[in-house]
């Protein structure tokens, strides 16, 4: 009988035991332990990201991967396909051939957002008002280092979009011209960073507004601002330029915020 109860309380202290264990190892504070292959993807592309191996740079051989971080050469190989399929690396064949770090591409940059902001757009993920803020903190600024920074073809781009989009008629072709408009300004300001970022916003605002009706009231506005921005930067007027772009902005979201998309 003593020993019954005895071995039923000692039941009872390991099941006790157990259970504190496992409550310390609750599931969403525990690091999982990620595939071998993917742990060998992870640190290259953080080799690649910071510079280590920069672009252009061949990489040891699978079988030297292996070596260096003692797993199989099926791991290395499965490691280096998670990279390729990210763009981070690419592969040629031949005598002079191997597997090389990728140089990306601002274009590829810039459609890959445009792609992910178009399908976000489509969500509740981004909506329209986070587009036109975005834009907003993106667009002032390089209106102001426009006018320290651009180069004399600048001015005369500007120039010939405002007079196309005064003979332009039909909305898809008005909001190409004014987008145009606003991507001189951007490459204008002389970073080519921001114009990667813009860009795509530009692209998914154009796909969902140029279904919508704006009078020609609207545009005849969208011209005088574009001129008014035009003259702040060439006077280089750096702080005026940043104010005529963020008023433009302002009626932009105004009229874009209330105008029925068909």
């Amino acid at each position: 009988m003593v020993g019954s109860n005895g071995g039923d309380h000692v039941a009872g202290h390991v099941l006790t035991t157990r259970s504190t264990a496992r409550e310390g190892l609750d599931p969403s504070r525990v690091n999982r332990v990620r595939p071998a292959y993917q742990q060998v993807a992870d640190q290259l592309r953080d080799r690649i990201l910071d510079g280590s191996l920069g672009s252009g740079d061949r990489l040891p051989t699978e079988l030297d991967l292996a070596d260096i971080f003692g797993v199989s050469r099926s791991t290395v190989r499965e490691a280096l396909r998670v990279l390729a399929s990210r763009d981070l690396i690419y592969t040629t064949r031949g005598t002079t051939g191997g597997t090389f770090v990728s140089r990306v591409q601002f274009e590829k940059v810039s459609e890959y957002l445009e792609t992910s902001l178009g399908l976000m757009s489509g969500t509740d993920d981004v909506t329209l008002g986070d587009l036109l803020e975005a834009r907003e903190l993106l667009e002032v600024p390089a209106a102001g280092l426009a006018a320290l920074r651009h180069e004399e073809h600048h001015l005369e781009e500007m120039k010939q979009v405002v007079e196309r989009e005064k003979q332009t008629r039909g909305r898809g072709m008005k909001f190409r011209e004014h987008r145009n408009f606003h991507g001189i300004v951007v490459n204008a300001a002389g970073n080519g960073l921001i114009g990667v970022m813009t860009e795509p916003v530009f692209r998914v605002l154009q796909a969902r507004l140029a279904r919508g009706e704006m009078d020609a009231g609207f545009w005849r506005e969208v011209d005088d601002d574009h001129l008014e921005i035009l003259d702040r930067i060439r006077d280089r007027d750096s702080d005026g330029a940043s104010a005529a772009m963020k008023d433009h902005l302002a009626k932009l979201s105004i009229a874009y915020r209330d105008t029925p998309l068909v």
